[in-house]
């Protein structure tokens, strides 16, 4: 056992030296500077590197963190959510912005705004959005894969901040597992009623299940759970081989048996990721402990590659 260390908050401490105060103290702190640990391993050695993203993430400001750890090289596998492509997509023309939760929805809906929790949006962004989507899907002869469907959209949108627009510079396959439940899956449908548009899902699978066979090592961070995390996961299961490392940032809890909350142990039972990988689950608001996790363990890796 380890005595716990009080914390020392100073003025102007940066991000990485508070994770390190974390280290030796108990609950969620504890886990966030083990997450920093793990996520830097993770950056500096020879990993294939997964990012599973669900959650209302784009919307809230965390966009450029997912597209500059792309262009970085830190991300090698996106699989996320329909939805957060859909606002990155209008990140890419409009913007979001900023209410409070307590508003009067019918009021905002007579006003022509829509409300993810203190995030909102007009009406006029997603008509843009819907006129956008009608003009850049493709029409083609042949069945495409999801993940080809992604990599042409991506390689129509000019904004360099765009998730989907570092995919496509970076050459870095974005999974969509639930495409048809987000608004880039309804209008492709309703594309495909004038055009010719078909999409095979299970060719995403056999894609993502080489890449994790074809790895030597791999790690995966989860940012919430649902389809992403575990389309991600289950990837796995055909393969001899299990994650080396994992990192799992929710609000959820395992009580339930829901798989949002489901913990990084119980993934190991099902051969998921492997019995001696490094793991850890943050429990908390992944705009929080997210971003803080990611400022610290590049703050390491750049002292690690000075050094070197």
């Amino acid at each position: 056992m380890y005595k716990v260390r009080q914390m020392e908050i100073e003025a102007g401490m940066s991000v990485e030296a508070l994770v390190d105060s974390m280290e030796h103290c108990g609950f969620g702190a504890r886990r966030l500077a083990e997450s920093v640990k793990i996520y830097e391993e993770m950056l500096s050695g020879e990993y294939t590197k997964f990012f599973a993203l669900s959650g209302a993430m784009v919307p809230a400001g965390l966009r450029n963190v997912v597209s500059d750890l792309i262009r970085n090289g830190h991300i090698d596998v996106l699989v996320t959510t329909g939805a957060n492509l859909v606002h990155d997509i209008i990140e890419s023309f409009g913007f979001h912005c900023l209410g409070v939760p307590e508003s009067n929805d019918a009021a905002l809906r007579a006003e022509g705004i829509s409300r993810i929790y203190d995030v909102f949006l007009r009406d006029e962004d997603f008509i843009q959005f819907e006129e956008l989507m009608q003009s850049i899907l493709p029409n083609k002869a042949e069945t495409i894969s999801g993940v080809e469907l992604m990599k042409y959209l991506g390689g129509q949108i000019s904004d360099r901040k765009s998730i989907l627009r570092s995919a496509y510079d970076m050459g870095v396959p974005v999974f969509c597992p639930a495409l048809p439940d987000s608004m880039i899956g309804l209008q492709a449908w309703l594309h495909s009623q004038s055009k010719r548009l078909i999409v095979d899902a299970f060719a995403d699978i056999k894609q993502i299940v080489d890449i994790c066979y074809e790895s030597s090592n791999s790690g995966v961070v989860i940012i919430g759970g649902g389809v992403p995390k575990n389309f991600t996961l289950q990837s796995m299961l055909v393969t001899p081989k299990s994650f080396d490392l994992a990192i799992q940032l929710t609000t959820d809890t395992p009580e339930n048996g829901g798989l949002s909350g489901a913990t990084l142990s119980e993934a190991i039972s099902w051969g998921k990721i492997s019995a001696e990988a490094k793991y850890v689950t943050v429990y908390g608001d992944a705009t929080i402990t997210f971003p803080v996790m990611v400022a610290a363990a590049l703050s390491r890796l750049d002292k690690r590659l000075s050094r070197s």
